[in-house]
């Protein structure tokens, strides 16, 4: 990047104002000591979830910093991806005024998160090959651009973007670059959390739902320089992530051994996939994948897909999406799973 980067150039007026609410478990951390706490107006009868959950998640952050190598001071987790995204738009984005650019195909929630905020949202479409196409990127840019999104590994592609791509756009992007990194642990390409350091504009989401099979609890995660997670905080609801999905996550985290032995078992469940549909007469491309799931050119997508729900197999057409007609997106299940899907689809012909 040219200029020196200066997040309060990018914050909302509005933002830069804002006294965040500060709750009675911001006021006190615990040392350990037992205490009566007569402070938050809590119902006193111990129940296990009785009392207001840490408003910033320490215990659980002290893990994943320790894991991943970055500071807590470096990380806001949310209600989901979904929340941390929405916050970065509120932080960041003045609505009817600014924009973000994207890059279709992808993630559907960018575009939905914009309509939502009132953000002009302008799509540059993937190559032929899915790669982001740097120089169309730059020229969307105006003084007004604020975000902008990659996802990388790719949802629906697969792909995981070029490192060189990647890092030019970072350097000659002036807002905040997101890459969303929900499939990373399916990936042989490194985290972009190694360039945190190193690029201030840099913003990279992950989360528990995919590789750490944790969906059901709803828990996202930023990783950003110290100043941008600062900002988020101010705007974050005081409680965002229960103290259920706390619990849930920290024993999870903890047990990485079974999460990489989990993530092994898909990646040889995927390569069986991928070699089960290139004998496939209907199936017309199988896309390099980088995640959980396999996206392949079909003959007539919505017909095999019709094919397969009457067999009470659901999987996701794509062929609505820029550069994906006629392709159908297969998420890579149980061994058990994968060989009943592989026999139904000798069926179809």
């Amino acid at each position: 990047m040219d200029k020196i980067f200066n997040i309060e150039t990018l914050t909302r007026e509005s933002v830069k104002k804002l006294s965040p609410y500060s709750s009675a478990r911001d006021e006190y951390v615990s040392d350990g000591s037992e205490m009566l706490f007569l402070d938050a107006n809590e119902n006193p009868f111990e129940n296990g979830v009785n009392r207001y959950p840490d408003p910033y998640q320490r215990s659980l952050k002290s893990v994943l910093a320790e894991q991943k190598r970055v500071s807590e001071a470096n990380m806001l987790l949310g209600n989901g991806s979904d929340e941390v995204l929405d916050l970065i738009f509120r932080a960041f984005c003045e609505p009817n005024q600014d924009n973000i650019i994207t890059l279709p195909p992808t993630y559907g929630m960018y575009k939905v998160l914009s309509g939502i905020n009132a953000v002009e949202n302008r799509e540059v479409l993937l190559t032929s090959d899915f790669e982001p196409n740097v120089s169309e990127i730059l020229k969307a840019v105006d003084k007004n651009t604020k975000l902008l999104f990659l996802c990388s590994p790719n949802n629906p592609t697969g792909n995981a973007f070029s490192r060189g791509k990647v890092q030019e756009l970072i350097e000659n992007f002036n807002g905040l670059v997101v890459i969303d990194e929900a499939y990373i642990d399916f990936s042989e390409q490194e985290s972009w959390l190694s360039g945190l350091k190193k690029y201030p504009n840099l913003m990279v989401t992950q989360t528990l739902s995919k590789a750490y099979g944790m969906a059901g609890i709803r828990l996202g995660i930023c990783y950003a320089s110290e100043d941008t997670i600062s900002i988020l905080n101010k705007i974050k609801p005081p409680y965002n992530v229960n103290q259920l999905t706390q619990q849930q996550a920290l024993k999870r985290v903890k047990n990485q051994e079974a999460v990489e032995k989990e993530v092994t078992q898909i990646l040889q469940e995927r390569d069986a996939l991928i070699e089960a549909l290139k004998s496939m007469k209907f199936v017309q491309e199988i896309y390099p994948t980088d995640a959980n799931f396999v996206l392949a050119k079909v003959d007539d997508a919505n017909k095999r897909y019709n094919e397969l729900l009457e067999r009470h197999v659901v999987v996701r057409n794509r062929s609505t999406q820029p550069l994906c007609a006629n392709t159908l997106r297969f998420t890579v299940g149980t061994p058990v799973e994968n060989k009943k899907l592989i026999a139904i689809l000798k069926q179809l012909g």
